[in-house]
């Protein structure tokens, strides 16, 4: 019980409580006590979610989460937050604001960073897309923003600057210029965008699940399946100049070896079951409108499904099938649903209440909380120590395995994708259903590399 407790940032009863007080926040409440709080309280549950995660413990943080009806709260704080560094953060860069220290800011364009991993952490489960409501919308139409600006970005970064996910505990020990923050809002930015990938596949995952206007929305108004053609063609996670081949994996930019190359990241896959899903799901197959540019658009992926790419997603074989008779029929007409079409509001509606006010509240938090007095940063230091507590956090992820079934310690590993551990033989058998799809997507059959 002791061993068990240790390997937490919360306890069951504290994750409920932090739960249970989130609320939605305005504009001009960021960076004030009671949003900082609020922040705190979000960070601690993500990182609790990681940990439950990581180690196959109950998820308690994520059945709070929708039993107490908050994914809309935290889909709100995300578009807020994302509305701020549009209108508010672009209004400080060209104030050529100098705070006395930049932590504050940077807090708040970490914030993004802090939502969207809980988001992608827990969004994996069909109840928390389900529990999202309404606000999934809003979310399928935010990330489908910051994955259009990824492809449009992918072609313009320098060699130089090197985007890795900074390590907010850095900011708060070794203060930094209002410059340097410009550069590491770029490095936020490019990972919330990989994170919003993620969440994207898991919306298609549960298209059947959700309202009618939401595959409605990802397929036509969006045109998602063009949108993942685009990621698999520009790979904006992948760089390669002199011979080198770096790939964005985990936060950071890692150089690949020779025989890795053709390795599938986490992020790849991620792309490829989300295309697996919006083209050959009966439902999305229905609704899907193959015009001429849509179709050819689309059978551009098959110069990608190479035989190492199938051996490592075996069902992408099915989806090669289908678009070879694609290739060679008219696709039948998509049926055309009467459909009350529902359309995102929480965005619009924070962008109506604050419409012709963006320069006053810039000016208002310039004066209020980004400018902090020595005596108060003393203050805000002691407190950011404590909240992020990335020390605790790695002890916690690096603590020895345990089995994927049971949870007991565990000292036998996935021989084929070396991801799930196991204490014995039975529970890898009776965990195999479960695992099987994961696994055929990791895998890397070492013949295939050779």
């Amino acid at each position: 019980m002791q061993a068990e407790q240790a390997a937490r940032v919360l306890m069951p009863v504290e994750a409920e409580a932090y739960v249970e007080a989130l609320e939605p926040l305005t504009i001009k409440d960021i960076g004030t006590e009671r949003w900082l709080k609020q922040h705190e309280y979000i960070e601690k549950l993500n990182m609790q979610a990681i940990i439950s995660a990581s180690t196959n413990e109950d998820e308690f943080v994520k059945e709070f989460l929708v039993s107490y009806d908050k994914l809309p709260v935290l889909i709100h704080e995300l578009l807020t937050v994302e509305v701020w560094q549009q209108k508010i953060f672009s209004i400080l860069v060209r104030m050529d604001f100098q705070p006395s220290s930049t932590i504050p800011v940077y807090t708040v364009l970490y914030h993004e960073a802090t939502i969207i991993n809980l988001l992608e952490t827990i969004m994996y489960h069909k109840d928390t897309c389900e529990s999202a409501e309404d606000s999934m919308l809003d979310l399928l139409d935010y990330c489908y923003r910051k994955i259009v600006d990824l492809i449009a970005r992918s072609s313009e970064v320098e060699e130089e600057e090197v985007e890795t996910l900074p390590n907010i505990r850095e900011f708060v020990e070794h203060p930094t210029t209002f410059e340097d923050l410009k550069k590491q809002q770029r490095a936020l930015d490019f990972d919330v965008a990989v994170k919003a990938v993620s969440i994207l596949r898991y919306i298609t995952d549960h298209l059947d699940s959700l309202p009618l206007s939401t595959t409605h929305r990802l397929l036509n108004t969006h045109n998602v399946p063009i949108l993942l053609v685009q990621l698999v063609e520009n790979c904006p996670w992948t760089r390669e100049s002199a011979g080198r081949l770096r790939k964005y994996v985990d936060g950071k930019w890692q150089e690949v070896p020779q025989e890795d190359r053709m390795r599938l990241t986490k992020t790849e896959g991620q792309v490829w079951i989300a295309l697996y899903n919006v083209l050959m799901g009966p439902n999305c197959q229905q609704k899907y409108e193959y015009n001429d540019y849509n179709k050819n658009q689309v059978l551009k992926v098959r110069g990608y499904l190479h035989e190492v790419l199938l051996d490592q997603f075996p069902h992408l074989a099915e989806l090669q099938r289908y678009l070879e008779h694609l290739s060679m029929m008219e696709p039948p007409a998509a049926r055309k649903d009467l459909v009350l079409e529902q359309v995102p509001e929480v965005r619009e509606r924070i962008l109506q209440e604050n419409k012709g006010k963006w320069e006053a509240l810039a000016k208002h938090q310039v004066k209020t909380v980004f400018n902090p007095s020595t005596e108060q940063l003393k203050e805000l230091s002691k407190r950011w120590a404590v909240t992020y507590n990335l020390d605790l956090l790695e002890s916690m992820l690096l603590d020895p395995p345990k089995c994927a079934l049971c949870g007991a310690p565990a000292s036998k590993r996935c021989s084929r994708c070396q991801n799930e551990w196991y204490c014995r033989r039975e529970c890898q058998v009776n965990h195999w259903p479960k695992h099987k799809k994961a696994c055929e997507l990791m895998a890397q059959p070492k013949s295939a590399l050779s």
